[in-house]
This record gives C-alpha cells, structure tokens and sequence, in this order.
C-alpha cells in the first residue's frame, strides 16, 4: 500500500493543500519541511497581500512607503512583473486600474515554485501542492498525480483530468477570479467567450502568468503561450479546446 498523507492551510486567502506519496510520507521529516512550505506562503502573503494593511503593497499604495524603502524581496516581484509584462506585449500587468501595483497575478506562483524547492530536496516522497488551483507537482517516483481542471460553470466539478509528473498547471477565468480579472489594454474588464484557460508547463510561475495573459487574450490565446507550454479554453457552452500537445505536456 502506498502511503500518503494530507494537510490544508488558508493562506492568501485560499485553501493550499500539500499532498504526500511515498515511503518517507508519514515521517516527522515530511511533516517539517509542509511546515516550512506553509510558513514561506504565509510570509508571502504578509509581504503582498493587498488586503493587509501593513502589507508592502498596501503601504505602497497609500504612499506610507516608497520604492526606495521596500525590502529585497519586493523589488525581486516587481522586476519579475516588469518582466511578465513585456513577456506577455502588456497582457499581463501587476499595474491596476488607477495606479495601484498589484502582484497577485505573478506572486502567487512565484511563491508555489520557490516553496516547491523545499518538497524537491525530499527524495523518497511525491509531492502534489495545490494553490487555489494552481498546482505545482514533484514525482521522484516518475508515477503521475492526475491534476483536475476545474469546470467553470461549476467549482465543484471538473471538465477534465491531466497526468503529470513534474512541472505545473495553472488556471484563470471567470470561476478563478472573476470579476478581479481586467484587460490591460482596455482597463476595463476581460471581455472574452471565454470562461477559462488553463495552462501547464515547467514553472508554475509562468503558467501562472501565461494562464492570465491567455483569458485576456480571448480568441487568440493560444498565440500567448511560450514553447514548452500547453493549454486547454473552455467556452460558455462546455466546449474544450486544447493545444495540440495538451495531453503530452
């Protein structure tokens, strides 16, 4: 029997689930290197959750602190934003709507992938991090976890199942963040057929990203996505379209 052992925190505001599989799965090693990955979450989220108070973001945005005085790991974020940004011709953009910056579109996977170095230290153990959805997945063993993509019509079902062994997945959309999600070039709300992308590759840093320049992009997601990445649109009608290599990737 294979064992395996669960564990859930709320951190930045979602359910982040780790899941263990393995030998070493159920030793007081696994269980301090989840509470190492939880602490790094939930030091990330006091940095930049724009909804803290005393966090770097809020401070920015009210002018009780300057770029000048932000910590290391602040600019790194923001450097990373700068980047995705011209990545992605300005379909992604960590610059909200009347001026604020806002990282919660990078950050998130940002912080999974740097957390998920922690889990790949761990030899004898397959790791399945989840982050709201966005899934990072480290299988020593070379046996898959099948990632459930979300139905966007309903968040208790899924639409369909994706084996991977390594890499990451990540989604955006209507059932993802909603009404939160805005087209750069526009400034107003995504206006798309679209209800969902889903996006996997290597880094679930840039699926993350790629994930929301995609929905953004509408019809012509799939020009978004980089070599080595993958996706998978649902439409308003329960309707699946997926890159070629979807299934391979």
């Amino acid at each position: 029997m294979v064992l395996r052992r669960s564990w859930v925190e709320q951190i930045m505001g979602l359910p982040i689930s780790v899941l263990a599989r393995g030998p070493g799965a159920r030793t007081r090693r696994v269980e301090a290197v989840v509470r190492e990955v939880f602490a790094e979450l939930t030091e990330v989220d006091r940095v930049f959750s724009p909804y803290k108070a005393d966090s770097a973001v809020s401070l920015l945005a009210r002018g009780a602190l300057t770029w000048d005085g932000v910590d290391p790991v602040v600019r790194t974020v923001a450097e990373r934003c700068v980047a995705a940004r011209e990545l992605t011709g300005g379909l992604f953009d960590a610059q909200v709507p009347g001026g604020a910056w806002d990282p919660s579109g990078l950050v998130k996977g940002w912080a999974v992938e740097q957390a998920g170095e922690l889990l790949r230290a761990v030899e004898d153990v397959d790791w399945c991090l989840n982050a709201g959805g966005d899934v990072l997945v480290v299988c020593p063993s070379n046996e898959p976890f099948t990632v459930g993509i979300q139905d966007p019509r309903d968040p208790g079902g899924v639409v369909a199942g994706l084996p991977r062994t390594g890499g990451a997945v990540a989604t955006s959309g209507t059932a993802a963040r909603g009404k939160h999600l805005y087209d750069p070039r526009s400034g107003g709300p995504v206006d798309t057929r679209w209800l969902s992308v889903s996006v996997t590759g290597p880094s679930l840093e840039y699926a993350d990203v790629l994930a929301t320049a995609a929905f953004v992009a509408g019809d012509d997601w799939r020009k978004v996505l980089l070599p080595g990445y993958e996706g998978l649109g649902v439409l308003a009608d329960g309707t699946l379209s997926a890159t070629a290599g979807w299934g391979q990737a």
